[in-house]
């Protein structure tokens, strides 16, 4: 993720504003700039007359007073545009922020086995990179939008007393600019979508294959992962060219209205000035400070809608990236919010006509399942891999969602709390192994660790590596050792009344295996405990044995 993903700033604005909040405060952002912008009509106003009165003979006093007011209201200008600028981006923030956290909080609710679930790669490339293309669209975009639907409106006003014709040029070539933008904008925002299809589908990429580079080497596949990835960088090469085609394409025809517009005025405003052009003023002609004035305000008029050509990227590469943020949880495996309850003491557990599929085309991997295990009963789930033994512990866990019955735990279902999950491969960060095993938990003192790690037999490890940090993903550590640290993390949790084990002897030797096995018993007394694994050993250590295979479900009391 990047820093902003993590910027503490932007969680507490996240918290303490609303998204309504949020976009009275971009409205309210957006009108200081547009009042800004309209601060330049004065100022021209001043200084057309100001250039007239020296025409006419004027001294320096007669201006003094004029040019003060022009350098007192640019000052009010910057000053309006800084806090527009300012509170729009820090509004932008907060928006982004919010959508960051549903959009995690409903990406965290998929369930883990879930196989239309996100890589993760895609994830953190949406969450952290192409997010913040939100922030200049919101910031951005959206202020100068409102600047240019008022600004230029706001001039006409001013132009027309004066000049009709000037205002019918300014108001011909206007429409064209909103035309053509719009036109080229449909193809921006398709070539951006694209493109960030292109850049999440590249890190997903990457990091799938950074994750198993040994299994590439040793299938000797490195070649053709090369070519895959240079023809997926070449397709992103080519996907982000059409972007900056687009937009390169939209500021040319903005530029060339923009300055076909001001040079029609300016060749109305000169021949009429000669005395030329003696039509198109309201009056016998224009004069010098009438020309002048409206001279100045022409460019004015095109500026908002140029700043909207430089920022209409930023409005199809936004739009794309919050279309992209709300579709990333969307369509998945959602498990309910549930809440989580510290077990007071042991608890039974009911799976009643339990049936589940991971995807709704697939054969059920359960169906019409039904098993009773008693509180503090040990039990292990026997068979061949494919058979439903993780799926029933993930049922249990409530890491998936029943298609059909119910999973009751001390007869409730709104219960998640007081379980521990020890896996094949626990995650280790990157830090000592008491930190790993404490995590940063509140009331896990010295003692505490020290007991989980004569529980797990990791106390010699532990001491042998001393503060020494362990690497990321558990580098340092061989499997075995990594299975302790995770039981190790649950007896340090005195609220576990629930153990779920998924092949916790799988790969290991027979030595390991039996230790294993020993930690896990003593960690298991007085709790339940339900192991899912097609070692014959680990099971004839449990109280209890059930037997799955694809076509029956029978119980062996062993």
């Amino acid at each position: 993720m990047t820093r902003a993903f993590f910027d503490a700033r932007n969680r507490r604005e996240a918290g303490t504003r609303k998204p309504a909040a949020n976009r009275r405060h971009l409205r309210g952002a957006a009108m200081l700039q547009a009042f800004a912008a309209a601060l330049w009509i004065p100022q021209a106003g001043l200084l057309a007359w100001s250039v007239g009165r020296l025409a006419d003979g004027g001294g320096l006093n007669d201006v003094l007073w004029p040019a003060v007011s022009v350098l007192l209201l640019g000052i009010v200008k910057s000053c309006l545009d800084a806090v527009g600028t300012r509170l729009a981006f820090r509004a932008a923030r907060a928006e982004l922020s919010e959508k960051r956290a549903t959009a995690v909080r409903l990406l965290a609710r998929l369930s883990p086995v879930d196989i239309g679930r996100p890589a993760s790669g895609e994830a953190a490339s949406i969450l952290g990179e192409q997010a913040e293309l939100i922030v200049p669209f919101l910031s951005r975009f959206q202020p100068t939008r409102m600047k240019a639907s008022l600004v230029p409106f706001i001039i006409l006003g001013c132009i027309f007393p004066i000049s009709w014709i000037a205002a019918l040029v300014l108001m011909f070539a206007a429409p064209l600019i909103p035309i053509f933008m719009a036109l080229i904008g449909w193809r921006a925002q398709a070539a951006s979508e694209k493109q960030l299809i292109a850049t999440g589908g590249l890190n997903a990429f990457l990091l799938d294959r950074l994750r198993g580079l040994a299994t590439i080497r040793s299938l000797g596949a490195v070649d053709a992962t090369a070519h895959r990835l240079r023809a997926e960088a070449e397709s992103l090469r080519t996907r982000t060219m059409a972007v900056l085609k687009i937009a390169f394409l939209s500021s040319a025809v903005l530029e060339l209205f923009s300055a076909l517009g001001v040079a029609m005025t300016a060749v109305y405003i000169g021949f009429s000035l000669l005395g030329e052009i003696r039509f198109g003023a309201w009056s016998a002609g224009l004069s010098l400070s009438e020309g002048l004035f409206i001279l100045l305000l022409a460019p004015a008029f095109f500026e908002p809608l140029r700043e909207l050509s430089a920022v209409w990227h930023d409005r199809a590469s936004g739009e794309a990236a919050l279309k992209a943020l709300d579709g990333l949880a969307a369509g998945g495996m959602t498990l309910p919010e549930r809440e989580n309850v510290a077990a007071a003491g042991a608890r039974d557990i009911r799976l009643v006509n339990v049936g589940f599929r991971y995807q709704p085309d697939q054969e059920p991997v359960l169906e019409g399942f039904n098993l009773d295990i008693a509180a503090g009963e040990h039990l292990a789930l026997l068979g061949a891999s494919g058979s439903g033994k993780s799926t029933i512990l993930s049922l249990i866990a409530g890491l998936a969602p029943c298609g059909e019955g119910m999973v009751l735990i001390g007869g409730a279902t709104a219960r998640r709390g007081g379980m521990a999950w020890i896996g094949q491969k626990p995650h280790i960060f990157a830090g000592t192994i008491s930190a790993n095993i404490a995590l940063g938990r509140p009331g896990m003192t010295r003692d505490k660790v020290a007991d989980a790690l004569e529980l797990a037999m990791l106390a010699g490890v532990a001491q042998a590596y001393g503060h020494r940090p362990l690497g990321e993903g558990g580098i340092g550590l061989s499997g075995g050792e990594a299975l302790r640290l995770a039981i190790a993390r649950a007896a340090c949790d005195p609220d576990i009344r629930i153990i779920l084990a998924d092949e916790p002897t799988a790969h290991l030797d027979a030595e390991t295996a039996a230790e294993i096995t020993a930690s896990l018993l003593a960690l298991a007394e007085d709790r339940t405990l339900i192991v899912a694994t097609h070692d014959p050993l680990l099971a004839a250590r449990m109280q209890r044995t059930i037997r799955l295979d694809s076509e029956t479900l029978r119980e062996a009391a062993e």
